[in-house]
């Protein structure tokens, strides 16, 4: 019965860590990277479609992209969609291969860029501390229920705190680790 309560909460704030990292990808930093358009849909015959469905997205040099649509008629809605993505790119269409160019971040730029990592980890550091919350409570239930000793509810707690203090740990590097590559020029 604990056993299930904290391996359902360490699944459940391994996701936390996972989705952080996968939110953390969608971050531009300098150079350039195919996921960076991950989160970009395109109208493709009437339904909202990834462009990595509809496209060939490879990295040119360090500092360019290029997206090469498998239609033709494709290339005027790609590009439409990354000039309004929140990405801040204008892609250079020949023909049809789009080349992106990702500019320089600034100083204030790069700056900005942590303040956003830093409030996408805390959301992350709160919501493993929800789980945390939500698995003690279980396991107070179950001492309520008298399902288990007042022992073992101070034993599952401590292992759950220190599934808890592990998941935070592995947020922080995440953290750090981003924030470097945004600081490298």
């Amino acid at each position: 019965m604990i056993d299930e309560i904290i391996n359902d909460a360490e699944v459940r704030m391994g996701k936390s860590v996972e989705s952080l990292g996968h939110d953390l990808t969608k971050i531009r930093t300098g150079r350039a990277h195919p996921s960076l358009l991950d989160h970009i849909t395109v109208d493709y015959y009437g339904s909202q479609v990834p462009v990595k469905q509809v496209a060939n997205i490879a990295v040119e040099d360090s500092r360019t992209l290029t997206v090469t649509p498998w239609e033709k008629n494709l290339v005027r809605a790609i590009e439409k969609a990354i000039i309004s993505s929140d990405l801040g790119l204008n892609p250079a269409t020949a023909g049809t291969v789009m080349r992106i160019p990702l500019p320089p971040l600034t100083e204030e730029r790069r700056h900005d860029l942590i303040r956003i990592v830093r409030h996408e980890a805390e959301a992350a550091r709160v919501a493993v501390r929800n789980i945390r919350r939500d698995a003690n409570s279980d396991v107070k239930s179950l001492l309520k229920e008298k399902e288990i000793s007042e022992d073992d509810e101070r034993r599952a707690e401590e292992r759950i705190q220190r599934a808890t203090d592990r998941f935070i740990r592995e947020i922080d590097k995440v953290l750090e680790a981003k924030e470097a590559e945004l600081l490298e020029i």
